[in-house]
């Protein structure tokens, strides 16, 4: 038994680093690679060390306690939440846990399983579709692992209730020159609210699929006639990857007024992860980011998220 603990440990560990590893390691100019490429995607499972509390059961676990998923959002986008379990048996075990939505909504996965050792925990990404038909309101997500159980709420609400904290661009439409098919680049993603570049071409952030071809754009429609002073750009940077070899470094940030684009602020020579542009008050309906050159030698634009105020 303790080779079987040992060996399920280390195979835990690899199972973890691996997934960090996707997460930063999926190359950043997908034109130079072959199509086929190891990507984070919805079958990603992490486990990670922990202590056993010697009860001997199955914990089901849940990254927040209310899930708010919006109407009306891209497909490419849904709503999203870590769910997993832990054990706290004495042994490794064999672990299964059960997912299960209300209707119409779905899930990406129903069933999460994995050996686990004594302590160790299990999280996976879970993807929530929302129909576009679907009545707002209150809906159920239940998670059971063994004898547990565990029920996350999930809001179904308008675009326009949600609880923005400002950002005017969260989880507007957005429209885009390009989009590179190398991997799950989602224009959309950009106005997700996420703005780590862990999961790079793995749904969240966007890259264009015109290497060295200028400008790329990305449109995000406002809803309606909105006072905009300042816009927030996040690009790839991580620490394999940092923004000073492969992040936008130049772009214009445009309003939409009375129909045309007008110019409202410049970014030029960024190496940094985000950058900030303030300009006088301007009424839109719409924000475009005109991209005109990356860091990189392979140049394409990689924008991670656009917030807006």
């Amino acid at each position: 038994m303790r080779h079987l603990a040992a060996a399920l440990t280390v195979a835990a560990l690899t199972l973890t680093t691996g997934a960090a590893a996707l997460a930063d390691r999926d190359d950043p100019e997908p034109a130079v690679q072959a199509p086929e490429q190891d990507l984070p995607s919805v079958s990603s499972l992490k486990v990670t060390p922990g202590t056993s509390k010697g009860t001997g059961r199955l914990i089901p676990i849940a990254g927040a306690g209310l899930l708010v998923a919006p109407l009306g959002v891209d497909a490419a986008c849904p709503a999203k939440i870590e769910i997993g379990m832990r054990s706290d048996a004495g042994k490794p075990r064999y672990a299964d846990m059960s997912v299960e939505i209300d209707a119409p909504l779905t899930a990406s996965r129903s069933m999460l399983s994995s050996y686990l050792p004594p302590g160790y925990e299990l999280g996976a990404k879970l993807l929530v579709a929302v129909p576009p038909s679907t009545p707002k309101g209150e809906y159920g997500l239940r998670l059971e692992a063994g004898k547990e159980r565990l029920a996350v709420p999930v809001r179904v609400v308008g675009v326009d209730e949600l609880d923005n904290g400002g950002n005017l661009a969260l989880r507007r439409p957005v429209t885009a020159s390009s989009q590179h098919t190398n991997a799950n680049y989602p224009a959309c993603s950009v106005v997700d609210g996420d703005r780590s570049s862990n999961g790079w071409a793995g749904g969240n952030g966007w890259n264009d699929a015109t290497g060295r071809l200028w400008p790329d754009t990305v449109d995000i429609a406002l809803g309606g006639a909105r006072s905009v002073t300042r816009v927030h750009l996040h690009t790839l940077d991580t620490e394999r990857y940092p923004a000073s070899s492969v992040g936008l470094r130049d772009w214009d940030v445009q309003a939409r007024v009375e129909g045309q684009w007008r110019t409202v602020a410049q970014v030029r020579g960024n190496t940094k992860g985000s950058a900030r542009s303030d300009f006088a008050a301007v009424t839109t309906d719409a924000i475009r980011v005109s991209a005109l050159a990356s860091n990189g030698a392979n140049d394409y634009t990689r924008i991670i998220e656009v917030e807006i105020f």
